[in-house]
């Protein structure tokens, strides 16, 4: 009993004063992972630890941090492919200890050629009193108000119903592209088929319960969108979704509905608007929230060399006036160090152009790969006096070569 005592003591000790690792050492490879436990950033201390007593009890265990989510995730193992892990996830369940477990995705490249964990050969039981001491120990899912405004609760039991429909089964939406084996970021618009009536917009790799539509049919029509990928629609019925899972983009794992969507780079000839890179107003300068869409036409254009694009621009009207631009700093996102002058609103779409293919030439981007057109107020999508006339400020990708 003394050696109880003193390993209680010691993990005890080691929850309260364990201290922190930086995030970047852990930072989670993009992948799917069969996770048991979340944690608030500031108790690394605690994820470790929970770790720790994983492995006396013969588990394979780590933990990593997610930027996305802001949190730690313990997990027992990790997956290149969704189906694996979601199959482990079920049986991971099953086995009792781990009711709750679930798969997070870490969305990104997954690296060619890695396979998923193997569990260890387990090591000797621990003795149960062992066991007893060490369990209370430890907190398994923690997170208070107090840790970032965080809280991490436990899943829901799950439950396997006698006649499921998508009012309570769990889905989980797929965005996969498997040409360059890379798990996407993107947003899923719900829309109820009946009234061609967008529902929501929910994100993707995530588990959900769908809104019902409440329609004679009861179909949701889910289009996926992610910039730098086309467009894809697929379809469900939301009273009888286990008919649909024939279908060859739908899949039965478990209790969880999974919806695949099998994301296609753009080809010659599609045209993109970066919906989300936003200028100040009457500047050639972008607002830092447009770095993550920069980012995604970066990308897209690192992955295929051979891609050459045109940027539009445009403007709400047509009209002379100021226009700043970037200064001799180069500062894409700040109006820091800018410079004011003057010229048309073709000018104007001229620059913003300019200035996100500046962006791309400073990632690495050829200059010969980009050219640039400029419309001013010409081609407007709404009314340059309504409501949705910012809409007009913006900047298209055209695929000129693949």
């Amino acid at each position: 009993m003394k050696i109880c005592t003193i390993l209680l003591l010691v993990i005890g000790f080691l929850c309260q004063y364990t201290p922190a690792v930086s995030q970047d050492s852990k930072e989670l490879t993009p992948g799917y992972y069969v996770v048991v436990g979340a944690y608030a950033k500031s108790r690394e201390n605690v994820a470790q630890n929970y770790v720790e007593v994983l492995k006396l009890k013969g588990h394979t265990a780590d933990y990593g941090f997610n930027s996305s989510r802001n949190l730690y995730f313990v997990y027992l193992r990790y997956f290149t492919t969704l189906k694996e892990s979601l199959r482990d996830m079920a049986a991971t369940r099953k086995q009792g200890e781990f009711t709750d477990a679930w798969v997070r995705v870490v969305p990104g490249d997954i690296v060619p050629g890695e396979t998923a964990a193997k569990p260890e050969t387990p090591a000797k039981e621990t003795p149960a009193e062992v066991e007893e001491a060490v369990e209370p120990a430890v907190e398994v899912i923690t997170a208070s108000p107090a840790d970032d405004g965080i809280v991490v609760t436990d899943n829901e039991e799950i439950v396997q119903h006698e006649h499921m429909t998508l009012g309570n089964t769990e889905v989980f939406l797929s965005l996969y592209n498997g040409r360059n084996n890379r798990i996407v970021d993107g947003e899923v618009q719900v829309v109820d088929t009946d009234r061609t009536r967008l529902m929501t917009k929910v994100k993707g790799n995530e588990y959900l319960i769908l809104p019902d539509p409440k329609s004679k049919s009861g179909q949701l029509t889910l289009i996926c969108e992610a910039f730098g990928y086309r467009k894809i629609q697929q379809e469900i019925n939301y009273p009888l979704p286990l008919a649909d899972t024939v279908k060859p983009n739908i899949d039965l794992m478990g209790t969880t509905i999974v919806i695949n969507f099998d994301m296609v780079r753009y080809h010659k000839g599609d045209i993109a608007t970066l919906y989300n890179v936003y200028f100040f107003n009457d500047a050639a300068i972008m607002r830092k929230e447009s770095q993550f869409e920069l980012d995604a036409l970066l990308q897209l254009m690192q992955e295929n060399p051979n891609y050459k694009i045109r940027l539009h621009g445009h403007t709400n009207g047509n009209y002379h006036g100021k226009i700043i631009t970037m200064g001799e700093s180069k500062n894409f996102f700040s109006l820091d160090g800018s410079k004011s002058g003057s010229g048309s609103a073709k000018d104007l779409s001229y620059n913003r152009a300019d200035v996100i293919k500046e962006y791309l030439i400073s990632r690495g981007v050829d200059a010969t790969r980009m050219e640039i057109k400029a419309w001013g107020g010409k081609r407007p999508i709404y009314d340059k006096h309504s409501v949705n006339a910012q809409k007009n400020v913006r900047v298209e990708v055209e695929i000129l070569e693949e």
